[in-house]
């Protein structure tokens, strides 16, 4: 006997399915089998760019601290080395927010890690 796959759980999960897949182009959001490949796929690329967000952002702040480190007269490198020194605990988002929007506070912090050096 063949079996039925019309019932209210396979319609609900299809909508269920379906929702998850809203704003998707053309079919890949009402056709369920094809809508079924492109979540899946959609899943592994947020998994894998959610990393990478991370390194981006790190590679973001790296610059901008070497940027304004490089207007002061001084390396990145020696920046973080001087700092390690000095045992200041300040991670690079925060020198990075610091060097952009407050220009007084990071030329103190460079006066500091240039007497550490």
């Amino acid at each position: 006997m063949v079996r039925v796959r019309t019932g209210k759980t396979m319609t609900q999960g299809r909508k269920r399915h379906r929702k998850l897949t809203k704003g998707f182009r053309q079919s890949r959001h009402n056709l369920y089998r094809q809508s079924l490949v492109t979540l899946i796929r959609a899943r592994c690329y947020a998994f894998r760019d959610r990393r990478a967000r991370k390194r981006d952002f790190r590679r973001l702040w790296i610059v901008r601290i070497n940027a304004a480190c490089r207007m002061r007269g001084l390396r990145y490198g020696q920046l973080i080395s001087a700092l390690q020194k000095a045992n200041v605990v300040l991670d690079r988002k925060s020198l990075a927010e610091i060097a952009v929007h407050d220009a007084a506070t990071f030329d103190k912090i460079v006066d500091l890690a240039k007497k550490h050096l």
